[in-house]
């Protein structure tokens, strides 16, 4: 397997790859992935993220075993303040398995240093759930939210960290983060800040939501709710599409939610490790 800077002339191939990516894997809709992939990788976005110094692309490029097509995996970062961020890293479904995640990540976050980072943080998008789970296993911890606008459309990504880091990632203004409160209500309805935990209520009762235990959803994910802040007893799930907590899960352990429909969508037999961000 071989890492390296792309070529202008490759941006159809790596849009090839965050579309079959996204479309495997993300909670998305497929205007939504149209639209991040046409904003963020046209021929046109890909040769000035190239121009610029302060942006790191790489591809992987595992051999020609499927038709003759080399790139199997795409990492893009950004050096700022002293910071190294990793914020898009995509594989090939057809060539997940091959350890193809691990090596971007190491990869991209080794020449951020090279390059000048002090720190390292990630950024997963919200809607790829198994994202955050592969970025935890490198020792960073879910360190606050950012909102992103991509294609008219407004997004949140989650900022990952070393805990041990002695400085804070680049935040945004007041203003934006405003626009990330609005934006975790839009993400998590029916829901309150209480003591800095997530909870819901259910004929009266508070239940607390675990935002770091979810389910993958065929319209939004579960996440596990408990009836105590210290998340020991377990309560049974809450559905973020609708905000209900009743969710039953079957024989086969297989959620849904009744008033809405939203259902558990089975994951790849895959480990995330060899798949994307």
């Amino acid at each position: 397997m071989e890492i390296r800077e792309p070529e202008p002339d490759e941006a159809a191939r790596i849009r090839e790859v965050v579309d079959s990516s996204m479309t495997t894997s993300f909670r998305l809709s497929p205007g939504q992935i149209d639209g991040i992939t046409d904003d963020q990788f046209a021929d046109d976005a890909i040769a000035e993220k190239l121009g610029d110094e302060n942006t790191l692309l790489q591809v992987a490029e595992s051999g020609a075993d499927i038709e003759g097509v080399a790139i199997t995996g795409f990492v893009e970062g950004r050096l700022e303040d002293g910071w190294g961020e990793v914020n898009w890293l995509f594989v090939d479904p057809e060539h997940r398995g091959q350890g193809i995640g691990t090596e971007l990540y190491e990869a991209a976050t080794d020449t951020l240093r090279d390059r000048g980072a002090e720190h390292v943080c990630v950024t997963v998008l919200e809607a790829n759930t198994e994202g955050h789970q592969f970025v935890e296993r490198f020792g960073l911890e879910h360190d606050g939210d950012r909102r992103i606008e991509v294609a008219e459309e407004s997004l949140v990504k989650y900022v990952y960290t070393d805990a041990e880091a002695d400085a804070a990632p680049p935040s945004t203004s007041e203003a934006e983060a405003a626009d990330e409160e609005d934006a975790a209500a839009a993400e998590f309805p029916e829901t309150a800040e209480t003591d800095g935990h997530l909870t819901a209520t259910d004929d009266g009762k508070t239940v607390y939501i675990a935002r770091d235990e979810a389910e993958s959803g065929t319209a939004a994910p579960f996440f596990v709710s408990y009836e105590d802040a210290d998340h020991a007893e377990q309560y049974g799930y809450y559905c973020s599409n609708c905000g209900s907590l009743d969710v039953s899960m079957n024989n086969m352990e297989r959620l849904e939610c009744s008033d809405c429909g939203n259902s558990h969508a089975e994951r790849s037999e895959e480990s995330y490790d060899d798949s994307h961000l």
